[in-house]
């Protein structure tokens, strides 16, 4: 019978232990980093982890908090002081009994993932859907028994032109005694989502108030970014990032589908997870901008369409498979306290429409922020994850779809593979005469080739590839010849270099030789080869649907792709040909276009507008998907030609091919109808 198999979130590293075998010591030898200042002696109670409940499907994994040892006496010591956490266990004394999905909470991760969603320096035109608007009433006389409330209303609409006005019920209870505490001046914030619509009291000051304050976020399925704005000027004042707690449930979408499918309390349970994340989000920026969160009174949310469902509370198993039904489409508004934000109560919600069942806010957003719809031009639009996310179009025709990629850019599938953290490997040169690497890791300013990098690396050491890391290495050894176009490792170079290493039945290529030797296997070039034939198939959809040949620019939106560089993801065959110098990377896109929806109203008109007129595209229904795909496995691409990615690299001989080589890549198989995986 097989040792049970331990999985560690957010990380993705797994391994089978022996019964008994300590929860740190797995981690250790996985590479998982625990905080243990006492080296494993249940003396500093710094090696906290929680057991995941639950059945995981795409892991074969059923996790229970009967899987691992009872309290031990030292985990005893620690709870009776408080300084063990509900539902934690102290991973040097806690052993392994069965199989395992351990949770490494944020506090205790040294190699803590890196999220980097800063918002940009973007300005935009400020008209809010909040505004705090400054009266002075007349005091209450017998003779015109007209209410407070109506009295304060008769004042914004004479001195501030509203028409039909409401107040937040919250409010009903506390106006006599707020007016009397100004002496009859107030500053009255109200929330008027259209230029002409009704509008709403949501909060109310004594005398002159004179800031307010809204948040944009993005709420990714690997990390959340949220920003803090004064909705007085329009300008970002305070950001923060976290990994997105949910990816103790799945590290991919279909995966947290599975789990709420398997588990009764799984979306109770993901909803609450995001929820909490979000609003230690809020207490860290307003404590950062030295402001009351009780000032918060607007609120911008985007996020792909599971994680749009989880966030408000909606089951996301009719997006599991085919028709992936959305169960709200259009835009969402709403007061913030419904959805369990810890702000001022009378604070408001908006959520950005969903393009389609696997093209959601976000993408709405990033389509928002980068302006396709406007442009003469045709752009591409790509938010590179586990589910891509592509726009493409001009200002006469806009198309969108999403391609299952996987986790496969984010290190989930690939053998040496990590998130982006301290350690990993971002950046690969391969010299193609020695085949040496050359390497940079993220929290070292040198290279590795570079004086200095070794004692460095003692200290931060090198513990695996990043998705930017991976994108360049394959490439890399593409354009070294190391790997041939249909990916496959030149075994015969094991006789010019000890890099090539025969693997088994197949050869692999050793990056680094440390504590953790990091290797490139056949299979991790198999990983990364399905998941971009599965990008370029979807981007081939969409400029078929549009006749297109080529496209005039390209944007790489999210985190990941401000880290691509342009140059590999061509080599790769991420993207299509285009001229290098028309290929940037537009940052953390969705955030942006949260940020102009919370700071102009009439960006949220004009988003649903469009959303309304994009076309979408269902890559599943699509026939020519699967040609596509087999054609992108190739490097760059079996079929396709790339002239201006030629004349800016060397690109290695396309091989000659029989009219009926299908290469060596394998698809989905892609059927009408039918339920079928997204990640």
């Amino acid at each position: 019978m097989a040792d049970p198999l331990v999985l560690f979130m957010p990380s993705g590293r797994r391994g089978r232990f022996p019964v008994g075998t300590p929860v740190l010591d797995a981690a250790r030898e996985l590479g998982v980093y625990v905080e243990s200042v006492c080296g494993g002696r249940g003396i500093c109670g710094r090696c906290q982890v929680e057991v995941a409940e639950g059945r995981f499907a795409k892991h074969g994994i059923t996790s229970s908090s009967d899987h691992i040892s009872a309290f031990g006496p030292k985990e005893q010591r620690y709870a009776e002081k408080r300084d063990l956490m509900p539902g934690r266990r102290l991973s040097c004394s806690a052993t392994v009994q069965g199989d395992l999905v351990i949770d490494v909470p944020a506090d205790a991760q040294v190699n803590t993932q890196i999220v980097r969603k800063a918002a940009d320096t973007k300005v935009f035109p400020r008209n809010p859907a909040l505004n705090m608007c400054y009266v002075e009433l007349e005091e209450p006389d017998m003779h015109k028994p007209l209410g407070d409330l109506d009295r304060l209303f008769a004042a914004l609409r004479a001195e501030w032109g509203f028409g039909q006005l409401s107040a937040d019920p919250h409010l009903l209870p506390q106006v006599q005694a707020i007016l009397r505490q100004g002496q009859w001046t107030v500053t009255a914030a109200v929330h008027q989502p259209d230029t002409d619509g009704p509008a709403t009291l949501v909060a109310l000051y004594p005398g002159l108030k004179n800031e307010a304050y809204g948040i944009a976020c993005d709420i990714g399925s690997t990390t959340i970014a949220l920003h803090l704005v004064s909705l007085l000027s329009g300008l970002t004042i305070a950001s923060a990032g976290a990994s997105n707690p949910q990816i103790r449930f799945g590290e991919d979408l279909m995966s947290r589908v599975s789990y709420v499918m398997m588990n009764p309390d799984g979306r109770e349970g993901m909803t609450k997870a995001v929820r909490e994340a979000i609003n230690a989000l809020i207490g860290e920026v307003a404590e950062t901008a030295g402001i009351d969160r009780r000032d918060i009174l607007d609120a911008v949310f985007v996020g792909n369409p599971i994680m749009h469902h989880l966030f408000l509370g909606i089951d996301p198993t009719e997006l599991g498979g085919a028709p992936f039904a959305l169960a709200v489409s259009g835009a969402v508004a709403m007061p913030a306290r419904a959805n369990g934000l810890d702000l001022n109560e009378g604070a408001r919600l908006y959520m950005l429409p969903c393009i389609a069942g696997h093209v959601g806010a976000d993408a709405a957003a990033a389509t928002l922020s980068e302006g396709p719809h406007r442009s003469d031009d045709i752009m591409l639009l790509v938010d590179v994850g586990t589910n891509a996310e592509i726009v493409l179009g001009n200002k006469d025709h806009v198309v969108a779809a999403s391609s299952p990629t996987g986790p496969a850019f984010e290190g989930a599938e690939i053998s040496s593979g990590q998130r982006a953290a301290n350690g990993a490997i971002e950046r690969v040169r391969i010299d193609p005469v020695t085949l040496e690497p050359r390497f940079k890791v993220i929290g070292i300013d040198c290279w590795s080739d570079e004086p200095g990098f070794a004692e460095k690396a003692e200290t931060v050491g090198v513990t695996g590839i990043c998705g930017s890391g991976i994108i360049e290495v394959v490439a890399e050894m593409f354009l070294a010849r190391i790997a041939s176009e249909d990916g496959v490792i030149d075994g015969a170079l094991a006789a010019k270099s000890p890099r090539i290493i025969a693997d088994g039945r197949t050869f692999s290529y050793v990056l680094h030789e440390g504590r953790q030797t990091i290797t490139v296997t056949q299979n991790d070039i198999r990983a990364i080869q399905l998941a971009k034939a599965a990008l370029y198939a979807g981007i081939k959809l969409l400029m078929d649907r549009m006749g297109l040949e080529t496209v005039d620019r390209i944007g790489f939106a999210g985190a990941f792709g401000s880290f691509i560089d342009p140059k590999y993801a061509m080599v790769l065959g991420l993207i299509p040909d285009c001229d290098l110098e028309n290929v940037k990377a537009v940052g953390n896109a969705a955030g942006t276009g949260a940020r102009m929806a919370l700071i102009n109203r009439d960006y949220r008109r004009e988003i649903e507008r469009t959303v309304r007129r994009i076309e979408k595209v269902e890559t599943a229904l699509e026939a020519k998907f699967q040609d596509h795909f087999v054609a992108a496995m190739a490097m760059p691409n079996k079929e396709d030609e790339f002239p201006r990615l030629a004349k800016a690299v060397s690109l290695p001989p396309r091989k000659p091919r029989p009219a009926n080589d299908a290469g060596d890549g394998t698809a989905p198989r892609r059927r009408r109808g039918g339920r079928r995986g997204r990640g």
